[in-house]
């Protein structure tokens, strides 16, 4: 299959991103279309003895969005933005799914009106892996909509519940609705509303309400609520995770001779902890919902993130994940018959 990534997105562009373009082609065995400056491109590959053909490929692109421009606005005016233009490769046939560290804004905005809605969705939702005690958690949405209606977090529910299924291989994920108790009483006007609208729905495994420290247990595979309070987890769990690793090096560091040593046969099991918290592990998140495969990366996403971009959308692509998020809703009635 052949990937397009907009190779001006992201904090590291456009060297990280063919780095990391070039560990994907290694490990997976896909051709990678490189969209931007082709002179910075070019100048990049050279610096790294990349020969422009062999799986690696050039598209250029004269514009970038900026992360302070309107996502929507800018996708309008910048026909020629790397991110358009990498969409609309995937929109041409011609790549299999789009990747961007660039602005998450832009991205969702690009697949919105370069690949189009799926039948009968409303709103893309942004599916970010979360790691817990026992596996991978899938947030839904963590930042595509800042305000969702009931039927939207359903649609979420069923989209990361088969996401879920299909890429991460969990048989029957359990869905939890995020809330502020377990009790089905408990809640805001939209997570009251949307709990019994789950409650009907017959394809998914749906086992109430869950509390924000119910993530990082594991006690669910799939947990839906809107983008805002999505978002507000994500960095939160972003920001504990690094600092309790800098809790752990400065408590180290601060030890007598003798705690320093006994440390030093604990650090594999540091150095498996924090591949574990490393966003970089798990790529990028993909945004379910468009007709395609679109994954979002972190702004500041290296190498090893944009080579593991790669394999969620290969993965994505070989699962025909959107295709069996079309059947899905198409036959789920409550979508039709209640909710707003």
């Amino acid at each position: 299959m052949k990937v397009a990534i907009d190779a001006m997105g992201g904090d590291h562009a456009p060297e990280e991103i063919l780095l990391g373009a070039m560990a994907a082609v290694k490990d997976y065995g896909c051709d990678i279309v490189l969209v931007g400056d082709e002179t910075l491109l070019r100048e990049a590959m050279g610096k790294h003895g990349v020969r422009e053909g062999e799986h690696i490929f050039v598209h250029h692109a004269s514009e970038v969005i900026d992360m302070h421009e309107s996502p929507g606005a800018a996708v309008r005016k910048k026909r020629d933005a790397s991110v358009v233009v990498a969409t609309r490769l995937v929109k041409e046939g011609e790549c299999a799914a789009v990747i961007s560290a660039g602005s998450t804004g832009a991205a969702v905005a690009a697949a919105l009106f370069g690949l189009g809605r799926l039948p009968k969705i409303e709103r893309a939702t942004i599916a970010t892996p979360i790691p817990n005690l026992t596996g991978t958690t899938m947030l839904l949405d963590s930042g595509a909509n800042v305000d969702s209606k009931p039927k939207h977090l359903v649609q979420s529910a069923i989209m990361g519940s088969i996401y879920a299924k299909y890429v991460l291989g969990v048989e029957n994920p359990r869905v939890g609705l995020l809330s502020i108790g377990e009790e089905e009483t408990k809640g805001n006007e939209l997570t009251l509303s949307t709990y019994p609208l789950l409650a009907q729905v017959q394809n998914i495994n749906f086992v109430g309400n869950i509390e924000g420290r119910d993530i990082p247990q594991g006690t669910v595979d799939v947990v839906v609520c809107d983008g805002f309070v999505g978002n507000v987890v994500l960095k939160f769990g972003e920001g504990l995770a690094s600092a309790i690793m800098r809790l752990l090096k400065d408590a180290v560091q601060q030890s007598g001779f003798l705690t320093k040593m006994a440390s030093l046969m604990l650090l594999p099991v540091l150095k498996r902890l924090r591949k574990k918290l490393d966003y970089a592990e798990y790529g990028g998140a993909p945004l379910l919902g468009v007709n395609g495969c679109c994954i979002i990366c972190h702004g500041s996403s290296k190498a090893k993130a944009i080579k593991n971009a790669v394999r969620v959308a290969k993965e994505f692509t070989e699962q025909q994940v959107a295709t069996h998020i079309s059947e899905m809703i198409a036959k789920e009635e409550v979508l039709t018959h209640g909710g707003n």
